[in-house]
């Protein structure tokens, strides 16, 4: 049996009418739904599991009904799999998902017909080091954070590449992005905007000390490691701004390209730079 998994966003209206109807097209045309427990209040029957386990049905096809920040989770969830994404925007600015509700069937419509493309979007895998020893490994979409906590003092950093020092400084923190991850945070922290083709890498000071500090885009082949040296009482690591782990003085957070892509699965022509000027009125006067 093909299974399509569907990945929802919590409380949203849409679903009471979108998901039965959904459910329904899917079935008629030989794919049985998979879906995870935000959309289960919204149907009657059907196979519901946590969304950790839907990539062992082997879903032909992932559907995201939400928001950027539904596909980020569901992008590192499936990262290791390939299986293609199609993200419906029910968010707010939904600069990631980009197919609207209305042209949600024509899309699917596009996918049974094998008129569709697929768009890799790279992601970075990010060790953290501990004592000597790998603690904990992350992928992600987005973005790498490290942050200072609440206090309204800043952090100690230094930040190397490919074992080479760039910078010692002091700061709110520090993102180191994928080209796709340079529209968010980085963006919103005066980084470059790269398309998401570049196979590049961006760091970001978050509001460093330093009238001379700025964003740098480093090759995507590049290993960057960025290192806690002093913070004035908590410093996080951030996947994805989702996922958090509490850092000590010491810790190197080690950021390399990942072996994982995520497929996004693109219908319209517009393309990115339609997305820039629509979502985030790129390049108006």
């Amino acid at each position: 049996m093909k299974h399509v998994a569907i990945v929802c966003k919590p409380q949203k209206d849409e679903l009471v009418r979108l998901l039965p109807e959904l459910i329904r097209w899917l079935r008629e045309r030989g794919y049985e739904p998979v879906l995870d427990r935000e959309g289960a209040s919204y149907i009657e029957d059907g196979t519901v599991v946590p969304r950790e386990q839907l990539p062992g049905f082997r879903p032909e096809l992932v559907i995201v009904l939400g928001g950027d920040g539904t596909l980020l989770a569901v992008g590192r969830i499936f990262a290791a799999t390939g299986t293609p994404i199609l993200s419906v925007n029910l968010g707010t600015l939904g600069f990631l998902t980009e197919v609207r509700l209305n042209d949600l069937y024509r899309t699917l419509d596009s996918w049974c017909s094998d008129c569709h493309t697929l768009e890799p979007r790279a992601m970075l895998r990010a060790e953290l080091c501990r004592g000597g020893g790998i603690h904990s490994t992350y992928d992600a979409l987005n973005d790498i954070v490290v942050t200072k906590g609440e206090i309204a003092r800043m952090g100690d950093f230094a930040v190397e590449l490919d074992a080479k020092l760039v910078a010692r400084f002091r700061a709110d923190g520090v993102i180191v992005s994928t080209p796709t991850g340079s529209t968010a945070y980085s963006l919103a922290a005066n980084g470059p905007i790269l398309p998401p083709d570049v196979d590049a890498m961006v760091v970001t000071p978050i509001c460093p000390h330093l009238l001379t500090l700025r964003p740098i885009v480093v090759r995507g082949d590049s290993t960057l490691s960025v290192r806690v040296e002093g913070i004035p009482n908590l410093a996080l690591l951030t996947v994805d701004g989702q996922r958090a782990v509490e850092l000590q003085v010491g810790d190197e957070i080690r950021c390399q390209k990942s072996p994982y892509a995520v497929n996004l699965l693109r219908l319209s022509e517009g393309g990115f730079f339609e997305a820039l000027r629509t979502k985030l009125s790129w390049g108006e006067r």
